[in-house]
């Protein structure tokens, strides 16, 4: 009776209050009005791939909100089609994640998930016939769940995690996020003070256990790839120590960029390579003007005409995780604006990963900083300073960088634990 009542709250109130917020938004926003004109034609195209697979074989679905979540997906859809004869399917919420993943060599089938309302969730769940589902962290739907839960297929929640401030625990909304969380056959956590912070949805010891984080499996993955690449051809940064600054925004620049030029009174054989977060033509002309008459500085795309340049500025994008395998330093970007994006990306290199001090969103970056493989530089003063001790000091690098090397090596192994999981029920 109570399960009717909520879900009845869910889809009379909230979904149709969700999706005029969503029609709203697609007015000023072209990233969300790509994403409804994307789902027009999402059924039709679901079913017409669907008969191009071989459906003797069984179908696992792998849901992502966007591409930075999809990202620990690809760990264990690798290792599966490895080891498993299935058929993945892989779907998003955004159009970031959907778009750059269309051509995934490791999937079957790609495609947005639909609006959650009742009847898209069951046409949905009778084209696809999924005999197990995999939510990435949070993107929880709760018609799709009740959906599956009716045609008994397991649902697993993987790299999951739940913060003591999370929305989801405030009483308004707990106890209908019991009767959802009820229907998932397994959580796999991050951490244990994840699953102690589930248990308050009456989660069971059944449902709970603690894997660890597959961020740390593909990152170790991504360095391995790394190696092979060669993005920037020998002799131009040999001899020279190499900073890389990774998805920075103006916040940071206006930090990193006096720092630099200070250091590089005494460093004279240090280069920036940055890769701003959002390489827009205003973005990259406005660092090219930041370093005018101070420093030459060479585009990306212009590389092969390198006549050294102190600063190479990326005007491309999804290089980042090569591009640290050159860094003696990294800067992480975002810790200055308002989220810190992903240190781990650069500690597997084993170097050290200075951040700015808005570092709340990241547990990672926040674990890294209490180790020592990640330091935190509140101004510019503090930056430079940081910068300066770790270029002279190359004992004191090393060590920073073993750091945070050991961190990611200790974190390493939960996708084969997942995998045993999934094992169990395909």
């Amino acid at each position: 009776m109570i399960e009717n009542i909520w879900y009845s709250v869910y889809n009379i109130v909230f979904v149709p209050l969700f999706r005029a917020v969503i029609y709203m938004a697609s007015i000023f926003n072209a990233k969300v009005k790509k994403g409804i004109r994307g789902r027009d034609r999402l059924f039709e195209e679901l079913i017409l791939n669907s008969l191009k697979m071989d459906r003797t074989k069984k179908l696992v679905w792998f849901h992502s909100s966007s591409l930075g979540e999809f990202e620990q997906a690809k760990p264990i859809i690798e290792k599966l089609k490895e080891t498993k004869t299935v058929n993945v399917l892989v779907t998003f919420f955004s159009p970031s994640g959907y778009d750059n993943s269309k051509k995934y060599p490791h999937a079957d089938l790609v495609s947005y998930i639909p609006v959650d309302t009742k009847e898209c969730a069951e046409k949905f769940i009778n084209i696809v016939k999924p005999n197990l589902a995999i939510i990435m962290r949070y993107d929880i739907w709760p018609n799709m769940i009740r959906q599956m839960r009716n045609k008994n297929i397991p649902i697993f929640i993987v790299d999951a995690t739940m913060r003591q401030d999370s929305a989801r625990r405030s009483l308004l909304v707990r106890n209908f996020h019991k009767i959802v969380f009820r229907e998932i056959s397994r959580i796999l956590t991050v951490s244990q003070n994840d699953a102690d912070n589930f248990r308050i949805f009456d989660c069971t010891e059944k449902q709970l256990a603690v894997v660890g984080d597959t961020k740390y499996d593909r990152v170790h993955q991504n360095s391995v790839n790394a190696k092979k690449k060669h993005l920037i051809k020998e002799g131009i940064l040999s001899g020279k120590k190499v900073l890389v600054a990774g998805s920075s925004w103006e916040q940071d620049e206006e930090v990193l960029f006096p720092a630099f030029l200070k250091l590089k009174q005494y460093e004279p054989d240090l280069i920036l390579i940055i890769a701003p977060h959002e390489p827009t033509i205003l973005h990259l002309e406005g660092i090219e003007n930041e370093f005018t008459n101070k420093l030459k500085t060479i585009r990306f795309s212009s590389l092969n005409n390198y006549d050294g340049e102190e600063v190479i500025i990326i005007d491309s994008i999804g290089i980042l995780l090569t591009l640290y395998f050159y860094a003696d330093i990294a800067y992480i970007g975002g810790g200055f604006k308002q989220n810190i994006h992903n240190c781990l990306e650069a500690a597997v290199y084993g170097i050290p990963v200075i951040m700015g001090p808005k570092i709340e969103n990241s547990q990672e970056a926040i674990n890294l900083t209490k180790t020592g493989g990640g330091i935190v530089a509140n101004n510019k003063k503090e930056l430079y300073r940081l910068l300066r001790n770790l270029c002279r000091d190359e004992k004191l690098r090393k060590e920073k960088g073993k750091i945070a090397f050991d961190y990611i090596q200790k974190n390493l192994g939960s996708t084969e634990k997942i995998l045993q999981e999934i094992g169990r029920y395909i």
